[in-house]
C-alpha cells in the first residue's frame, strides 16, 4: 500500500476551507526555528533547581530528542495528506486498539504546545518591562489578585498586572500575523529566525571563546543541596539527588524535544516525500547547537550562587520571607524574567549593546510564540477533521489558516497568562508532553508491524526506532521521579488536564458523529484488505500497562524520598 497515493480527504462536515501546499522544508525549518528560543523559558528554573549538573541535563535531553526525531520523521511520511504533527500520525496507530488512547495523544500534544503562547508572551513582556523601567517602579509592582490557587502550589494566583496586559498585546499581534496563512508566517519567521538566532549564538559562543568559563561553575558534578542554615552545599547522588536530575530532564524535554513540530506541516509541503525528513533533521541539528552551547555559556557567566539573605520565619517556623540567593539561584533567574538581562550582560559591549541583545531576545520569544501557535492550532484543526475534537475547530479561512483553532488557542492562553508562576504552568503542561511522546514513540513500531508494506519516504533504522521506544519509558521514569520537584501537585494536575479529553471526545464521537468516524479518517481505519494488519496484537496494551506501572512506581519512590 502506498500511503502517498491517498487522495486528499474531503473536508469534515460543517467546515470550510482547507490547508494549502505552499512551503518546502525550508519554510517548516524556519517556522520550527522558534524552538531554540524555548531554552529561555526554563534554563533559569533548571539551573536554580538542579545546580551544577544543569549543563549535563541539557546535553542529555537534546540527545534524547534527536534520537526520537527519526521515529517522528518516519510516521509523518506515512500520511502526507495530514497536518498537525506526530500526535495525529500516531493516533492512527493507536485507534485500532483503543478509541480513547488515540485522542489522548492529540490532546496531550496540544496541551503541551499551547502554553508556549502564554509563557513566551509573559517572558517577553517581562524582558521589556525590566529593560524600560526599574524593578521597583509602579508599573512593575502593581497587581490585582483575582483568585488564590495555593492548593495547587504555594503562592500561585490568578492576577492582572503589567506583564499580563503587555503579554496579551503580544499574543494578539502574533494572531494577526498568522491569520494570513502558513506562507506569510514562514516568510516572517525567516526574518525573525535570523534575528533571534544571532543573540542565542552570541550568548553561546562569546563566553566560551573568550575563555570565561571557570571550572568551579561546572564541577564537581553534584546535585544542588542546602544545609540547615540555607547555605548552598554539594548534594549526594542518593534518591533525592537523582530526583533532581530526573526533574531537570523532565523539564528540559519540553524545550529540547520541541523541534518535532517541523512535521506539523506535512499537509502544507509542496513535496511531502522530500520535505518531511529534511525539515525535522535540520531543525534537530540547529537545536543540538543551541541547546548545548547556551546552557554552558549561561552557567559559565553566572555561576551557581550563594545565600545572600537567610529566610525569615515566624514563631511556628513558617517562612515569612524566603531566602535570597545570588547567581543561578536568584529568584528572577528561576522565574525566567531575569534570564534575558543576564544573557545580554554576558556578551559585554556596554549598555547599548546589551539593550540591543535584549530586544533581539524578545524577538526570539516572539518567534517561539509563532512556532507554537502555528503548530498547536494545526493540531486542533486536524484533530477536528479526524473526529477527535469538536467540529467547529475544523475550519480554515481563505488563506488556509485554521482560525477557529487559533482563537481557541488564544482564549486558553489568555487564561494561563493570568497565572503568577509560569514555571508551574510549564511543568504541569509537560506532563501531557511526556504522555504524548510515550504514545507516539511507540506508535512507530506499531505502524511498522501493522503497515509493513506501506511506502515510507523515510524509514528509520530499526535500532533508532527501538531506542525511541526505550526513551519513551525513560521519559516516563523522569516524570514520575521528578515532576513534583516543581510543585507538589504538578503530576496530578497534569494528569487531570490530560484526562479531560475523555468527555470532549465522547461528545464529538457519540453526540456529534453518532459513533462513526468522519470520512477523512475512514481510509486510515478500514484498510484491512489493503495492507493494514493487526500484527501488534496485545503488545500495545502491554506497553500501556508497563508505562502506567512505571509512573506509579517512580512517583512512589520520589514521594518516599521526600
Amino acid at each position: 500500500m502506498d500511503a502517498t497515493t491517498f487522495e486528499q480527504p474531503g473536508p469534515v462536515a460543517h467546515s470550510t476551507g482547507t490547508l494549502h501546499r505552499k512551503i518546502d522544508w525550508r519554510g517548516a525549518f524556519w517556522v520550527a526555528s522558534g524552538v531554540p528560543a524555548l531554552v529561555l523559558f526554563s534554563i533559569g528554573a533548571i539551573a536554580a533547581t538542579v545546580g551544577k549538573p544543569a549543563w549535563i541535563v541539557w546535553m542529555l535531553s537534546i540527545s534524547f530528542g534527536f534520537i526520537q526525531a527519526f521515529t517522528y520523521a518516519e510516521i509523518a511520511g506515512l500520511f502526507p495528506n495530514k497536518s498537525g504533527g506526530a500526535s495525529v500520525y500516531g493516533a492512527v496507530a493507536w485507534v485500532r486498539y483503543s478509541k480513547l488512547i488515540a485522542p489522548l495523544s492529540v490532546w496531550c500534544n496540544w496541551l503541551a504546545w499551547s502554553p508556549v503562547l502564554s509563557i513566551g508572551s509573559g517572558i517577553a513582556a517581562g524582558y521589556l518591562l525590566s529593560a524600560l523601567f526599574p524593578a521597583d517602579a509602579l508599573i512593575n509592582t502593581w497587581q490585582l489578585t483575582l483568585l488564590d490557587l495555593g492548593f495547587l502550589k504555594s503562592g500561585l494566583t490568578l492576577r492582572v498586572n503589567a506583564t499580563f496586559i503587555l503579554g496579551a498585546a503580544i499574543l494578539l499581534l502574533v494572531f494577526a500575523i498568522q491569520h494570513g496563512g502558513i506562507l506569510r508566517s514562514a516568510r516572517l519567521t525567516l526574518v525573525l529566525g535570523v534575528t533571534a538566532l544571532i543573540p542565542l549564538l552570541l550568548v553561546g559562543l562569546v563566553p566560551l571563546l573568550t575563555g570565561d568559563a571557570p571550572q568551579a561553575n561546572f564541577l564537581p558534578l553534584a546535585p544542588l543541596a542546602h544545609d540547615a542554615t540555607g547555605q548552598v552545599v554539594d548534594g549526594a547522588w542518593d534518591l533525592s539527588g537523582w530526583s533532581l536530575m530526573a526533574g531537570g530532564l523532565f523539564m528540559a524535554a519540553w524545550s529540547t524535544y520541541g523541534f518535532e513540530t517541523a512535521v506539523c506541516y506535512t499537509r502544507e509541503f509542496k513535496d511531502p516525500k522530500r520535505d518531511t525528513f529534511k525539515a525535522i533533521f535540520y531543525a534537530g541539528l540547529l537545536c543540538i547547537l543551541v541547546f548545548s552551547l547556551v546552557p554552558l555559556a549561561f552557567q559559565s557567566s553566572l555561576g551557581l550562587g550563594q545565600l545572600v539573605t537567610p529566610a525569615i520565619t515566624d514563631a511556628n517556623g513558617e517562612i515569612v520571607t524566603p531566602a535570597v540567593y545570588s547567581g543561578m539561584l536568584a529568584s528572577d533567574i528561576y522565574s525566567g524574567m531575569g534570564v534575558g538581562q543576564v544573557m545580554a550582560q554576558s556578551i559585554g559591549g556596554g549598555p547599548l549593546v546589551q539593550n540591543v541583545v535584549l530586544i533581539m531576545l524578545v524577538l526570539a520569544t516572539l518567534l517561539a510564540i509563532m512556532t507554537s501557535m502555528a503548530g498547536s492550532s494545526r493540531t486542533l484543526y486536524q484533530a477536528s477533521v479526524d473526529g477527535w475534537l469538536p467540529r467547529y475547530l475544523g475550519h480554515a479561512n481563505e488563506h488556509g489558516a485554521p482560525t477557529r483553532a487559533m482563537w481557541t488557542d488564544l482564549s486558553f492562553n489568555l487564561l494561563l497568562l493570568l497565572m503568577s508562576d509560569y514555571v508551574f504552568v510549564l511543568a504541569a503542561s509537560n506532563v501531557s508532553y511526556i504522555i504524548f511522546n510515550f504514545l507516539n514513540l511507540n506508535a512507530g513500531w506499531i505502524h511498522r508491524l501493522d503497515r509493513p508494506n506501506w511506502d515510507r519516504p523515510y524509514k528509520a533504522p530499526a535500532v533508532l526506532l527501538g531506542l525511541g521506544a526505550l526513551l519513551s519509558f525513560v521519559n516516563l521514569a523522569c516524570m514520575g521521579l521528578g515532576a513534583d520537584i516543581w510543585g507538589s501537585g504538578t503530576l496530578l494536575t497534569g494528569l487531570f488536564f490530560a484526562l479531560l479529553i475523555i468527555p470532549v471526545f465522547l461528545f464529538r464521537h457519540y453526540v456529534q458523529d453518532k459513533g462513526q468516524f468522519p470520512d477523512a479518517l475512514q481510509s486510515d481505519l478500514h484498510l484491512d484488505e489493503k495492507g493494514v494488519l493487526h500484527r501488534a496484537g496485545a503488545l500495545p496494551y502491554v506497553t500501556l500497562a508497563a508505562g502506567a506501572l512505571l509512573v506509579f512506581y517512580t512517583h512512589h519512590l520520589a514521594t518516599s524520598a521526600g
